[in-house]
């Protein structure tokens, strides 16, 4: 028998919803297969059996999900979401050596489903406007070997795959992207080096204005290996 896994550790806890840190390789909701029903969802509706999901993460993108309590705060929620009304930062080590300035830089590239090789992404002038938002904060050039940043990522937009994307259109792909990167990327990192860093946002229930962060681990530990 399969040992059924540890208990979630909530970021934040109320009546209302609730803040969870999702590891990378677990999926927010379950895939289609036996082997793809473990995920963020069943987890928490284990412990909290009104837990509803609002947004997602990828795969293999770890860091801080909120989940409604009840159809009436997922609801209020989602509309936030909708409305750009959540403050989302993310942080990722990219390859190559981004330029460090005080300003935040912009990535404007509309993107839409790439059909014959779904699910992947692509930007394209038909697609639907996305913006992303970029600051980098260290950059490494090791002898002999590939230079990465670490940089943070403010998404304004909320598309699938948006910060990969975006970061592979101006030549700085995530290290360890197994969607976007080709094999030499994906050996440089043991997983996606993409982490959902902070959550700001109004709750809808008592108006009082919340702020979740969790820096990634990964960042410093890699970089500090090169």
């Amino acid at each position: 028998m399969t040992a059924s896994p540890p208990d979630l550790l909530p970021v934040h806890e109320d009546a209302h919803l609730l803040v969870l840190d999702k590891p990378a390789g677990l999926l927010c909701v379950p895939g289609r297969g036996e082997d793809k029903q473990d995920c963020l969802s069943a987890r928490a509706q284990r412990q909290w059996p009104d837990a509803l999901i609002v947004h997602r993460l990828d795969m293999g993108t770890s860091g801080l999900v909120v989940m409604a309590r009840g159809l009436e705060m997922q609801r209020a929620l989602s509309a936030a979401f909708a409305d750009r009304e959540v403050h989302k930062r993310y942080e990722a080590v990219v390859d190559g050596v981004m330029p460090q300035h005080d300003d935040w830089s912009l990535i404007d590239a509309p993107l839409m489903a790439d059909w014959p090789r779904r699910p992947l992404q692509k930007i394209d002038p038909a697609g639907k406007p996305s913006l992303t938002r970029w600051r980098a904060l260290s950059s490494v050039s090791p002898p002999g070997g590939p230079a990465a940043t670490h940089v943070l990522l403010e998404p304004l937009t909320g598309r699938s795959h948006q910060l990969r994307v975006h970061l592979l259109s101006i030549g700085h792909p995530i290290l360890g992207d197994a969607l976007y990167g080709d094999a030499a990327l994906q050996a440089r990192a043991p997983r996606l080096l993409l982490h959902a860093r902070e959550l700001g946002f109004v709750h809808p229930a008592t108006r009082e204005p919340l702020h979740f962060e969790r820096a990634a681990g990964f960042a410093t530990e890699w970089l500090s290996d090169l």
